[in-house]
């Protein structure tokens, strides 16, 4: 690919890694009118994955949210476990846990299988440049943070690293306003902008349920009915998944320092597998 980028949506896009955040992205391209190959680690993580895009899409379609018939859309996905079949792929979006070492694992594997296409990865905390580290084109390399539940999330994050094209950058602004949704661009940093006001925002409501200030029931009604925010702290923790909050808050602190300590209710609740919506409990039951 030149250093000129198409301000299209890609025809074809790579998804690498199946989970509820990968779903979400190829659902996103599938009702834009594009081609997705989804990349899973066995035969039965591939079914699930291509169970979880379905499933979306017939839900958008009884929302009146898809252009056409779900079997229509369904039909432009492709799952594989051989990372070979992203090929012909113009953009492979890496949609792994938040493991360093997994993460740039995947992106060799993604780079060796389309030497050509633009490279990016989904993560909501970890450094687009210590990612770009072992990459040959690391200015085709970019963050694009999409956010749970994708379908319904409006926003998009772009992280722009050192070496990223600006002319990619500008592509990928393109590319998430054709999504239907709205781009913020930030530069590579600890926690980007997103996630590094929502997890000093969550770990402060954590630590006011410890201390006993309040229920997290009223601490979250203060944030929406008082700073109108559309879900409070302590349930947007519960969607996102209390596991992924400690590792993003883990990262914080290492980069940033003390203030991003995780407190010791949200340890305690991951220990005991009380992970939010996902388990069944976390701050709230969901059962």
């Amino acid at each position: 690919m030149s250093d000129v980028y198409d301000h299209h949506l890609p025809a074809r896009v790579g998804v690498y890694g199946g989970g509820r955040m990968g779903a979400g992205i190829a659902h996103a391209f599938l009702v834009s009118g594009g081609s997705v190959v989804i990349v899973e680690s066995t035969a039965e993580a591939g079914r699930a994955a291509a169970e979880r895009v379905a499933r979306s899409l017939e839900q958008a379609a009884r929302r009146g949210a898809l252009p056409g018939p779900a079997e229509e859309a369904a039909r432009r996905l492709e799952v594989a476990c051989d990372p070979a079949a992203l090929a012909e792929c113009a953009l492979v979006i890496e949609a792994v846990p938040e493991d360093p070492a997994l993460k740039a694992d995947v992106l060799g594997r993604a780079a060796a299988a389309a030497p050509g296409a633009v490279l990016a990865t989904n993560t909501s905390s970890l450094s687009v440049d210590g990612l770009a580290g072992t990459l040959a084109r690391p200015e085709s390399f970019v963050g694009l943070h999409f956010f749970n539940p994708v379908p319904a999330s409006t926003l998009v994050e772009i992280v722009v690293g050192a070496r990223t094209s600006r002319d990619l950058v500008a592509a990928c602004q393109a590319w998430v306003r054709a999504l239907g949704k709205t781009p913020i661009t930030v530069t590579d940093s600890p926690g980007f902008a997103s996630s590094r006001l929502g997890v000093a925002l969550a770990l402060e409501a954590m630590r006011m349920v410890e201390d006993g200030v309040a229920s997290a029931e009223d601490i979250d009604t203060a944030m929406t009915l008082g700073y109108r925010h559309p879900m409070g702290p302590l349930r947007t923790t519960d969607v996102v998944g209390l596991d992924v909050r400690l590792a993003i808050a883990e990262h914080l602190h290492r980069e940033l320092g003390p203030r991003f300590t995780p407190p010791a209710i949200l340890r305690d609740k991951v220990a005991d597998g009380h992970l939010g919506r996902k388990t069944g409990q976390g701050f709230y039951s969901w059962n």
